[in-house]
């Protein structure tokens, strides 16, 4: 015997609301009901999920591991669910889209209006975050698709291009980088080159492009990093160094308000890739398609 779908809602309410009476209002049962669903998926399974106390209710190791596979199986449930809600209306109804930080505010505010107005029955859940959590959710099966840069790991995914990314050098207004048409990378490595902290693929995309090595610290001083490109843009404003900005931000207005010059790099294309991946066989592939045309017109 499988456990059913309706005890394993009934284990992620319990996880999520910490007792019987909460879990089952959620539910929309009542707790006797609850419980021995509970009690039942407990039979199923051999071992306890909860240990019951009288602060309320706590996961066993048995417990933890079945809500982690639970929460796969109800969202592709889910999937399922609204995949045969929308045949032949593609990008309808729910559409969970992740966006990596140094896309979502330069590309999103004139995607979206266009969404909008193309699919008015659409309903789009964003998320940001950085690549290897929305990879990870994305398998996880708590998105639909991730809207992130290349190169990465993209074992297990499928993809569309939607766009290349230029990648340019950012110098002080007064740095003597400033005045050169273009800027050669190996000339920024003994600039006091920032970069973002580890985790955003931008910073390993530029690096990557311009065979350059990541900073290090010179004796006691630790090298600059900054957590947002807005920051790091004030930073290669206030002198503090050189580094490397995406022209999608620089499109958008991300210097316009900082004494920052920008320059091309002086490199065999520098860029990165923009593109909508989703899971190999999803149910949502030809939805992911269609959101990476919306986003290459716009």
């Amino acid at each position: 015997m499988l456990p059913t779908l309706r005890q394993l809602q009934y284990l992620k309410a319990l996880a999520e609301h910490g007792s019987f009476g909460r879990a089952a209002e959620a539910a929309h049962v009542t707790q006797p009901t609850l419980s021995a669903g509970i009690q039942e998926l407990e039979k199923i399974l051999g071992a306890p999920v909860v240990d019951r106390a009288r602060s309320g209710v706590i996961l066993t190791p048995v417990g933890s591991e079945a809500l982690r596979r639970a929460a796969v199986i109800l969202n592709e449930a889910e999937a399922l669910v609204q995949a045969a809600k929308n045949a032949g209306q593609p990008l309808t109804g729910r559409f969970r889209l992740g966006v990596i930080p140094t896309v979502a505010p330069f590309l999103l505010p004139r995607a979206l209006p266009v969404l909008r107005q193309r699919f008015p029955a659409l309903r789009l859940f964003l998320r940001e975050d950085l690549t290897h959590r929305l990879i990870a959710a994305l398998k996880a099966g708590q998105l639909d698709a991730v809207l992130i840069a290349l190169p990465y790991d993209m074992a297990g995914l499928d993809w569309a291009h939607v766009s290349d990314d230029e990648l340019m050098a950012a110098a002080p207004a007064d740095h003597p980088l400033a005045s050169q048409s273009e800027i050669l990378p190996s000339s920024m490595e003994n600039g006091d080159l920032i970069l973002l902290e580890d985790g955003h693929c931008l910073r390993d995309h530029a690096l990557a492009a311009c065979g350059l090595r990541p900073p290090r610290p010179t004796g006691d001083e630790e090298s600059f990093a900054a957590t947002s490109l807005p920051t790091l843009v004030q930073m290669v404003g206030s002198g503090l160094g050189v580094s490397f900005l995406p022209a999608m931000a620089v499109n958008a207005g991300l210097t316009d308000s900082a004494p920052v010059a920008v320059r091309p790099l002086a490199a065999d294309h520098p860029s990165r890739e923009i593109v909508v991946a989703w899971r190999a066989g999803s149910s949502r592939a030809s939805e992911g398609r269609l959101l990476a045309e919306v986003l290459q017109s716009v």
